[in-house]
């Protein structure tokens, strides 16, 4: 019998903490394996996490109150503190992730980290306090740490993975240094950077042979990934997406890779939450304009934050509002078939055509051309590839649902103008317009008044308005009603798939258009 109950209660303990280990690793993993987001993350979930701590906190209670009130038998005490905690790990149900935890050989060294922790407090749990049977307490109390335990893992493996990722980056190094024809382009921005380098990609493969960092991948693992993985001798040109969400971070890539060329394709309030501030904002994407010694830096000229802060290298200006500058959008004309627009540099213009729509995808197309054309392709050989330019997925992606419903699939990592230019974007549609939107993240103390103000300006572009999530809702609404909005005419779901069914029973028959503007990731 005593034996039993020992087996049952290690067996609960350990589900109870492998449960909450694995959620908050992937937690974790999804804040980046920064320390800073994570503890912000718990913070600004503290109350679903309290929840999925709450019997395991009354068995570690319990447990105390049998060693110095109750003092019942032993067998009773663990059998009733591992139902406890079973009945604890009830509540650990989520929904199915967007993301999945991915087991990288970081993850792996974490985890194993935490288990020989784990292990420890364990075997000395039952040394030391077995006795007076204290150890129950401890190890159920033991289970509020699971939480922190990645951050705990991750700090005592610092030194292991400065070495591992310092291994990888010299290796990227060799690597790059060995290609001194290899031209590197690098790509930064707040936003418009990852459809650019697309774009971009697309444009110099019609004469050079191009590699590009693929998908997301913009950190500094992430490009040494593609250097030692993907990069060889045969590709001319390798363009490098370079994200940031701390002041350093480009100049490090930039330390790996050694641009030529570098592009600015926008500044604006992202990831103001580890940034800080705009004007880190601003300091840290001219780091990828500061590396350039001989080459040429493209700047995107619409942005008042880049032309406000210029630089002293060698640059070329793009864009399609009424400034001056190099290469200038303009006659810009939309309709649901694309759009069609004019280039105009020097004494030299050309008409171009695209499938794609509104105006920022236009900015970052004309910016994909001043690149291409600055490296000798002329606008002649660029028209075709332009019109074969796809949507990058989850980017204004325009998806035909048959039944008179259209998507505008604009779910990936909304941003201030990103939103406004997609709004603007579906007021020029004809038909039923709704917005389906969980609002933006990661703006720190900007982000109530900047969800608001996406409100306000969503009123006058759309007709209804299903906001995602209760916690992101309120400001969002508030702008809306200022505006104006009949208070009808919004909705709150709780999940995406809830929300699109509201869109959808909207007004069945009568042709719809539905804007998805962001999608939170699992971690929100």
């Amino acid at each position: 019998m005593l034996i039993g109950s020992y087996i049952l209660f290690f067996c609960a303990l350990l589900f109870s903490f492998v449960l909450n280990f694995v959620h908050y690793m992937h937690m974790f993993q999804l804040n980046s394996y920064s320390a800073f987001e994570h503890r912000h993350w718990i913070k600004n979930n503290f109350g679903n996490i309290a929840l999925r701590y709450v019997f395991p906190l009354i068995a570690a209670v319990y447990a105390l109150a049998e060693v110095f009130f109750i003092k019942g038998g032993i067998a009773l005490a663990l059998v009733i503190c591992a139902v406890l905690m079973l009945i604890g790990c009830a509540f650990c149900k989520r929904r199915p992730a967007k993301k999945k935890l991915v087991f990288t050989p970081r993850v792996i060294r974490m985890c194993v980290t935490s288990a020989v922790l784990y292990g420890a407090v364990c075997a000395l749990s039952m040394a030391f306090l077995h006795e007076n049977r204290l150890f129950l307490s401890v190890l159920c109390f033991w289970q509020l740490f699971s939480a922190f335990m990645p951050m705990i893992a991750n700090f005592i493996n610092k030194p292991i993975e400065k070495g591992v990722n310092n291994h990888y980056i010299n290796d990227a190094k060799r690597i790059i240094n060995e290609l001194p024809n290899t031209t590197v382009i690098g790509i930064t921005g707040s936003y418009g950077k990852t459809s650019t380098k697309f774009y971009l990609n697309k444009l110099l493969s019609a004469r050079y042979n191009v590699l590009m960092t693929p998908e997301s991948y913009n950190t500094t693992m992430g490009v040494v990934k593609t250097i030692r993985g993907s990069l060889n001798a045969s590709h001319e040109i390798f363009i490098c997406e370079m994200g940031a969400k701390g002041v350093g971070e480009i100049k490090e890539i930039c330390d790996i890779v050694h641009p030529k060329h570098s592009m600015i394709t926008s500044i604006g309030e992202q990831h103001l939450e580890t940034f800080g501030s705009l004007d880190n904002i601003i300091k840290t994407k001219f780091e990828i304009a500061d590396c350039i010694t001989d080459g040429t830096v493209f700047l995107n000229y619409d942005n008042e934050y880049i032309r406000s802060h210029g630089t002293d290298k060698r640059k070329v200006t793009y864009g399609i509002g009424g400034g001056e500058y190099d290469y200038k959008g303009t006659d810009i004309s939309v309709s649901r078939r694309g759009t069609t627009f004019t280039v105009i540099h020097g004494g030299e213009s050309q008409t171009f055509t695209t499938k794609l729509l509104g105006e920022h995808n236009v900015q970052n197309i004309v910016g994909a051309i001043a690149v291409a054309n600055s490296l000798g392709i002329p606008f002649s050989e660029l028209v075709f590839p332009v019109k074969r330019l796809e949507c990058v997925p989850h980017r204004m992606e325009i998806l035909d649902k048959g039944s008179g419903i259209t998507i505008i699939d604009d779910a990936f990592n909304s941003n201030p103008a990103g939103a406004r230019a997609a709004l603007k974007t579906l007021s020029g549609f004809e038909g039923l317009r709704i917005l389906v939107t969980p609002g933006m993240v990661e703006l720190g103390e900007r982000e109530y008044q900047l969800n608001r103000e996406l409100g306000e300006f969503a009123a006058d572009c759309c007709d209804i308005a299903i906001l995602i999530g209760e916690k992101q809702a309120p400001p969002i609404r508030e702008g809306l009603l200022a505006k104006g909005c009949p208070e009808e005419k919004i909705h709150v779901a709780a999940t995406l798939n809830d929300g699109l069914k509201i869109a959808y029973g909207e007004k069945a028959g009568v042709p719809r258009v539905i804007l998805l503007e962001n999608d939170l990731p699992d971690n929100y």
